[in-house]
């Protein structure tokens, strides 16, 4: 061999990425499974709050404070892809029920912080621990790759739609 030879090609990917129009019908087959599964696991969800008495979105939003810690309004809103007005609304209810409290916020004078009270904390990880227990019955000889792979699907499409705005 010599310098003047042409050098090996390289392998080819053992999964290329996908053309335009192929990976517009694979997502449309992604987008069909996650209305109904998100449909079903809401349906759950509201199944599993009842001895809490809380709402799903009630539940998002402690969820989300367990999950990041204190918050804004709006920075949930974002977070959860829904409008300002609606995560308000959930906070009052939360707040109306003592599991959460409105804090001053260091950062913004206007935009108070919502933290978990104690019994926000309680009440958030017995809901999340029962759910737990029936996300773990799944099933199906998932992996982590296949988890880290359905995440980076997800994280792909969610951010292809950024520019929808939230109403």
């Amino acid at each position: 061999m010599t310098d003047l030879d042409p050098p090996f090609p390289d392998p080819p990917l053992p999964n290329p990425p996908l053309p335009p129009d192929e990976l517009a019908h694979r997502l449309t087959q992604v987008y069909d499974l996650v209305g109904p599964v998100y449909r079903r696991a809401q349906r759950l969800v509201e199944q599993g709050l009842a001895p809490e008495g809380l709402s799903v979105g009630v539940r998002a939003v402690l969820a989300l404070l367990h999950r990041n810690g204190p918050m804004t309004v709006p920075q949930m809103g974002r977070a959860q892809a829904i409008s300002r007005q609606f995560v308000q609304r959930m906070v009052n209810d939360a707040a109306a029920r003592g599991l959460v409290e409105s804090v001053p916020n260091p950062a913004h004078r206007r935009s108070s912080l919502i933290r978990l009270t104690d019994e926000g904390r309680t009440v958030v990880a017995a809901v999340l621990d029962r759910e737990n227990v029936l996300l773990g019955q799944v099933g199906g000889d998932l992996t982590d790759s296949d988890l880290t792979t359905c995440l980076r699907v997800l994280g792909a499409m969610l951010s292809a739609l950024d520019h929808v705005e939230d109403v």
